[in-house]
């Protein structure tokens, strides 16, 4: 049986195949009536896509996953995509519109790879600055072990390179569903233990549970 988890605080685990749940009827209708047959056809490759990758190898999923959001998404400025000056889009808006900006690239991969089974500990969402056009930026982490730097997903650059391979980077600080972490160089950096300044993914956290809410091992769709 194939098992899915897409979660943050442990918001969300479904313990049944990935076609009885997330291809389901219902939500696929509210996809297509929020937002056009394309974007119901991008959620439909989305979920081809973790169907298929299951079995792979751990690289080929993370080079499965992050060259799909690279290539079906459009880069937008919030402002003009959103009409919001800063918007964090759960991974169905993201599908759905087709587009969005570094933040909304990262998250969609950071829920892809925990479907796919990664843990939680090993991703991060790190915000950098940007140092070649020098703007803020937001990279998906992958710490693969103790001993090697963390490897980068990241929408301008489209190869998954090692931290120490990015210099056009520099970090800020990263974090996920179990904490906030202040970076330090190529490092992974001192975990915070009081968190503030999230509140834009706690928004993207409750939009998501509006979409689908779990109730009792089930879906239910908000009418």
């Amino acid at each position: 049986m194939i098992f899915i988890c897409i979660c943050v605080f442990s918001l969300f685990v479904f313990s049944q195949k990935i076609e009885d749940k997330l291809n389901n009827k219902k939500l696929l209708q509210l996809i297509e009536n929020k937002y056009n047959k394309n974007g119901v056809n991008r959620y439909g490759s989305w979920l081809k896509l973790l169907e298929n990758s299951q079995s792979a190898s751990e690289w080929s999923q993370l080079n499965t996953v992050n060259m799909f959001f690279n290539e079906e998404i459009k880069y937008y400025e919030d402002i003009d995509f959103w009409n919001k000056k800063d918007y964090w889009a759960s991974p169905i808006e993201t599908i759905g519109r087709g587009g969005g900006d570094c933040e909304d690239y990262a998250i969609a991969k950071y829920f892809s790879l925990l479907a796919l089974g990664f843990p939680e500990d090993k991703l991060r969402l790190m915000y950098v600055r940007q140092l070649t056009v020098d703007v803020p930026h937001m990279v998906l982490i992958y710490l693969e072990n103790n001993d090697s730097p963390p490897l980068i997903l990241d929408n301008y650059e489209h190869k998954i390179l090692p931290a120490t391979k990015r210099p056009d980077l520099k970090p800020i600080y990263s974090f996920n569903g179990h904490g906030l972490w202040l970076s330090k160089a190529r490092g992974i950096g001192k975990k915070v233990r009081k968190q503030h300044g999230l509140k834009s993914w706690q928004d993207m956290i409750e939009r998501i549970e509006v979409d689908i809410n779990v109730s009792n091992g089930e879906i239910k769709i908000e009418e």
